[in-house]
């Protein structure tokens, strides 16, 4: 029997933490090879780069809205987790036979529908399976096991590369594997959360309400944030540029998960302890340095050390915006906040990336790394402002 006063994660938590591991090493097998493979063999430059990931995460953030809204409606969040997980999974390893930057921006959005299909269902599955006083915790968790698979993703893709000596297409090829186990775990073990009416009622959706004005005002501060944070893959390129050879970039993304993972929940089950905002405040700090920091670097170990300090921002600040997000809304309305969140962070990530890769390619990468951790400054300004001290939970 479970001890209410030591509440514990349960058995949705880890089976969504499972899937998001195996899901993980299915994409780090081919995400930190994905910029390289853009500019070397199909002759992408930067700014299309940016332009094939923000238009991607886009993808994602929108469906995140509708589907997140659909499963308040129909009161059913697993339907929607498994076909969004097994689109995806089916979709990625098609990268194997792009001939062309083009059709990897279609592959890409492919899976990003997948990604946009389950995002909000999932969180508002794992928000409703743990009791309130350490929902930071799991999804702090859950995070955790997705960043371990992206240690062991891009860790067999090194192996692949360069032990056997096999092309990139083939690493491709192989991430179809931990995809499809993802789905089995899904299917298998994940479980629906009982609630209060199973019919939906009639009519169409409001959006808006009763989400709340506080609600509307920390989203608002996180749209802010994302303007500023563009897509990974310009780190990648960066530490190229500082002297990491393409042969350790694996290396390298395996690294970052790997603080990514043995932060994520710690970081979490800070934010229970001491509250979603001042966790927050401190990770998109710590963000600013890290983006100043890769504005001056000047030499390879720089960029090992940088990128080691962003994996620590993950920590602060996954598990605990996702609780943040969940602690706002009344249950019933947690599908479509989580729609939100995600709508907020996609249709910031389209400009974000876009500029990103404009002024990288116009004024260097300095000025575009300097402009990044402006923003990020002045969102955790906007935190501060914005955000309660504490909620009350629910």
């Amino acid at each position: 029997m479970t001890d209410p006063a030591h509440p514990r994660l349960g058995r949705n938590v880890f089976a969504l933490s499972a899937v998001s591991f195996f899901t993980d090493v299915s994409s780090e097998m081919i995400y930190p090879l994905l910029p390289i493979f853009l500019t070397t063999v199909l002759g992408a430059n930067a700014s299309f780069i940016g332009a094939i990931e923000g238009a991607a995460e886009t993808t994602a953030a929108l469906l995140k809205l509708a589907s997140g809204w659909w499963s308040d409606r129909a009161r059913k969040r697993k339907p929607l987790v498994v076909l969004g997980y097994g689109i995806a999974s089916l979709m990625r390893p098609l990268v194997a036979i792009a001939q062309s930057a083009s059709q990897v921006l279609l592959i890409r959005v492919a899976d990003r529908v997948g990604k946009g299909i389950r995002g909000a269902p999932r969180d508002a599955l794992i928000a409703e399976s743990v009791d309130p006083s350490i929902r930071g915790r799991a999804f702090g968790f859950q995070r955790s096991a997705d960043h371990a698979g992206g240690v062991v993703g891009p860790l067999i893709a090194f192996t692949v590369l360069t032990w056997h000596f096999a092309e990139l297409r083939t690493v491709f090829w192989l991430a179809a594997i931990p995809g499809a186990l993802s789905v089995l775990v899904l299917v298998l073990f994940v479980r629906e959360i009982p609630r209060p009416g199973e019919v939906a009622s009639p009519g169409a959706p409001d959006l808006t309400q009763p989400l709340g004005a506080r609600f509307w005002r920390v989203l608002f501060v996180i749209f802010l944030f994302t303007l500023g944070n563009s897509t990974d893959a310009f780190l990648l390129l960066r530490a190229n540029q500082l002297g990491v050879p393409i042969a350790l970039a694996p290396i390298l993304w395996a690294a970052l998960n790997l603080v990514k993972s043995a932060s994520n929940t710690p970081g979490g089950a800070l934010s229970d302890r001491i509250g979603r905002r001042p966790t927050l405040i401190a990770g998109w700090l710590l963000y600013a340095a890290v983006y100043l920091g890769f504005a001056r670097a000047g030499t390879a170990w720089q960029a090992w050390a940088l990128f080691a300090a962003y994996g620590v921002f993950f920590g602060l600040t996954e598990g605990s915006e996702r609780a943040l997000i969940a602690d706002l809304v009344a249950p019933e309305r947690r599908g479509t906040a989580f729609g939100w969140y995600n709508l907020a962070i996609g249709l910031g990530a389209l400009p974000a990336s876009i500029l990103f890769g404009y002024v990288w390619d116009h004024a260097g990468a300095p000025v575009a790394f300097t402009m990044g951790a402006s923003l990020a400054g002045l969102a955790a300004v906007g935190m501060m402002i914005v955000a309660p001290r504490r909620l009350q939970e629910r």
